[in-house]
């Protein structure tokens, strides 16, 4: 009997061993692509044999996804008591800034919400309180877009509260059309980073004063196709493009972390620096537009599990300075919460220490630590 060839296959049978080939290759490239973004620590074996048994047809990949990545099952019912314990979530009045405002609240924290439209935080902060959390929450004026109105809101702060453990520099813009800050920084740039720079600079002594006080800044897998260029930081000098603008303010909020926390233990300071990113949550930040809606009621996570990364790099007793968190699952897209690695752009340490000098002379804040 003569062996089959392509040609004398049926049309069904060829469409047939194509898709077979297509999803195998696409399995292998995904299970591929997540071991190799996971350390040891985040595996159940050896990196090196689960690279190997990738190449076992289907059957290499399946066993990864089912067996071979740890997994991590934190929820928000595992956030430590937070009582008496004073937070500032920037962006609080929607988005992953309610639910991290809520949650905290809900464990015990005061809680402000520093937003820039006081009526839809207040009604944000109605419905927290309508929960009958055990902590506070309370609102203040915050624009990010402007940094007289950040050095009005640390100057009110710090009048008003003698400690502050945790800074959550949470708010963020994406993909806006091109505009620039108050102070004429690109929108993205000033608003995303610039803004949180110079905020937790005001604040560093209060934290520092604080024991056991945490600065969490929320980052993207979007920082993996910025770049930092800082011969146009702000996008003078050649065509805008709204993404990559994104992508740099993101991965400038990594090196900010990574650099604040170089300094905080050169200080001999105990406040810790950490990031986290949502993975794909369903928020308003991609815009009302028919096509990311939809993307989002099929694929997204929801707000509330958006958060946790943030929560946890918040509260979790084990977190350590500098680390970076995100959800657990298949290229860190949705899933509980667990430390993820960032690129080797956002770890560059020329790049972080210039990123801060040049942060410095913007903002016109210094840090003294």
């Amino acid at each position: 009997m003569k062996s089959p060839t392509w040609t004398s296959l049926t049309t069904s049978q060829k469409a047939a061993i194509i898709t077979a080939g297509t999803v195998q290759a696409g399995l292998f490239a995904a299970a591929w692509t997540d071991l190799n973004g996971r350390s040891e620590t985040r595996l159940n074996g050896s990196k090196a044999v689960w690279r190997a048994a990738l190449f076992l047809n289907f059957v290499g990949p399946l066993a990864y996804f089912a067996a071979g990545r740890q997994k991590s099952d934190w929820s928000e019912a595992d956030i430590p008591d937070q009582s008496g314990k004073v937070a500032i979530v920037t962006g609080a009045n929607s988005g992953l800034g309610y639910e991290t405002a809520r949650a905290l609240a809900l464990h015990g924290a005061t809680v402000i919400m520093a937003c820039r439209n006081l009526d839809k935080a207040t009604q944000a902060a109605e419905q927290i309180r309508a929960l009958n959390p055990a902590g506070q929450v309370e609102v203040m004026h915050l624009n990010l877009a402007d940094l007289a109105s950040v050095r009005s809101f640390a100057d009110e702060f710090k009048a008003r509260y003698p400690h502050l453990d945790l800074l959550i520099n949470n708010a963020g813009i994406m993909v806006p059309p091109q505009g620039t800050t108050q102070q004429g920084f690109e929108m993205q740039f000033g608003v995303n980073h610039l803004a949180h720079f110079a905020l937790t600079g005001l604040l560093i002594g209060l934290l520092n004063k604080t024991p056991g006080a945490r600065i969490v800044s929320v980052s993207s897998t979007a920082h993996r196709f910025g770049h930092i260029d800082f011969a146009d930081l702000n996008w003078k000098d050649r065509a805008y493009n709204a993404w990559q603008a994104y992508g740099q303010s993101k991965l400038a909020n990594l090196l900010f972390i990574d650099e604040l926390q170089r300094k905080l233990d050169a200080a001999g300071q105990t406040t810790l620096a950490v990031a986290a990113h949502p993975g794909y949550a369903a928020t308003g930040l991609q815009g009302e537009g028919g096509g990311m809606q939809l993307a989002n009621r099929l694929f997204a996570q929801s707000q509330a599990m958006g958060a946790l990364p943030t929560l946890y790099a918040a509260t979790a007793p084990q977190v350590r300075g500098g680390q970076y968190f995100g959800p657990s699952g298949l290229a860190e897209l949705s899933g509980a919460p667990e430390q993820v690695e960032s690129n080797a752009r956002s770890h560059n340490k020329n790049d972080a220490q210039r990123l801060w000098q040049v942060s410095e002379e913007l903002s016109g804040v210094q840090f003294h630590l």
